[in-house]
Protein backbone atom coordinates (compact mmCIF):
# COMPACT_ATOMS: atom_id res chain seq x y z
CA UNK A 1 0.00 0.00 0.00
CA UNK A 2 1.04 3.36 -1.00
CA UNK A 3 1.36 5.83 2.09
CA UNK A 4 0.27 9.43 1.57
CA UNK A 5 2.25 12.29 1.57
CA UNK A 6 1.44 12.92 5.58
CA UNK A 7 1.39 9.21 6.74
CA UNK A 8 5.21 9.23 5.22
CA UNK A 9 5.88 13.03 6.99
CA UNK A 10 4.70 10.83 10.52
CA UNK A 11 6.95 8.12 10.08
CA UNK A 12 10.00 10.28 9.86
CA UNK A 13 8.65 12.23 13.14
CA UNK A 14 8.31 9.31 15.14
CA UNK A 15 12.13 9.02 14.71
CA UNK A 16 12.61 12.02 16.58
CA UNK A 17 13.11 11.50 20.44
CA UNK A 18 12.01 12.94 23.29
CA UNK A 19 14.23 16.43 23.89
CA UNK A 20 14.81 17.08 20.06
CA UNK A 21 13.49 19.07 17.51
CA UNK A 22 13.17 19.17 14.15
CA UNK A 23 12.37 21.17 11.45
CA UNK A 24 9.28 21.03 8.67
CA UNK A 25 12.26 21.62 6.63
CA UNK A 26 14.02 18.72 7.39
CA UNK A 27 11.30 16.51 7.20
CA UNK A 28 10.75 17.46 3.77
CA UNK A 29 14.25 16.93 2.66
CA UNK A 30 14.10 13.64 4.27
CA UNK A 31 11.30 13.40 1.16
CA UNK A 32 13.36 14.64 -0.87
CA UNK A 33 10.85 17.77 -1.60
CA UNK A 34 10.46 21.32 -0.72
CA UNK A 35 7.00 20.92 0.18
CA UNK A 36 7.82 22.64 3.53
CA UNK A 37 4.55 24.09 4.05
CA UNK A 38 2.50 21.05 3.20
CA UNK A 39 4.72 19.36 6.23
CA UNK A 40 3.56 21.88 8.33
CA UNK A 41 -0.17 21.08 7.44
CA UNK A 42 0.67 17.49 8.07
CA UNK A 43 1.75 18.56 11.55
CA UNK A 44 -1.22 20.56 12.14
CA UNK A 45 -3.94 17.43 10.91
CA UNK A 46 -1.97 14.97 12.83
CA UNK A 47 -4.25 12.31 14.18
CA UNK A 48 -2.06 10.73 16.12
CA UNK A 49 -1.11 13.41 18.15
CA UNK A 50 0.60 13.11 21.26
CA UNK A 51 2.35 9.79 20.11
CA UNK A 52 3.32 11.38 16.95
CA UNK A 53 4.84 14.26 18.67
CA UNK A 54 4.23 17.28 16.19
CA UNK A 55 5.07 19.48 18.71
CA UNK A 56 8.66 18.59 18.61
CA UNK A 57 9.07 20.14 14.65
CA UNK A 58 9.65 24.37 14.82
CA UNK A 59 10.75 26.90 11.85
CA UNK A 60 13.68 26.26 10.12
CA UNK A 61 15.53 29.56 11.80
CA UNK A 62 14.54 28.10 15.30
CA UNK A 63 11.56 29.73 16.10
CA UNK A 64 8.49 27.85 17.78
CA UNK A 65 5.91 28.09 15.05
CA UNK A 66 2.22 27.50 14.67
CA UNK A 67 0.44 24.41 16.79
CA UNK A 68 -2.98 23.37 16.80
CA UNK A 69 -3.60 23.86 20.44
CA UNK A 70 -2.07 27.52 19.83
CA UNK A 71 2.23 28.46 20.73
CA UNK A 72 1.92 28.46 24.28
CA UNK A 73 0.66 24.71 24.55
CA UNK A 74 3.54 24.00 22.20
CA UNK A 75 6.28 25.62 24.31
CA UNK A 76 4.74 24.08 27.75
CA UNK A 77 4.98 20.38 26.11
CA UNK A 78 8.94 21.13 24.72
CA UNK A 79 9.67 22.75 28.09
CA UNK A 80 8.54 19.15 29.97
CA UNK A 81 11.01 17.41 27.35
CA UNK A 82 13.51 19.42 28.91
CA UNK A 83 14.27 22.10 25.83
CA UNK A 84 15.06 25.58 26.59
CA UNK A 85 13.32 28.21 24.67
CA UNK A 86 14.46 31.79 24.81
CA UNK A 87 12.69 34.93 25.51
CA UNK A 88 12.12 35.65 21.70
CA UNK A 89 10.78 32.06 21.80
CA UNK A 90 13.49 30.51 19.99
CA UNK A 91 15.35 27.26 20.16
CA UNK A 92 18.75 26.52 20.03
CA UNK A 93 19.36 24.09 16.88
CA UNK A 94 22.70 23.39 17.62
CA UNK A 95 21.92 21.78 20.63
CA UNK A 96 18.12 20.49 20.65
CA UNK A 97 17.94 19.81 17.02
CA UNK A 98 17.41 15.70 15.59
CA UNK A 99 19.51 15.36 12.69
CA UNK A 100 18.30 12.00 10.62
Amino acid sequence: MIKSFSERCYDILRKVPKGKVTTYKAIAHQLKTKAYRAVGTAMHNNPYSPEVACHRVINNDGKIGGFYSGTNAKIKMLKQEGIEISKDNKINLKKYEYKF
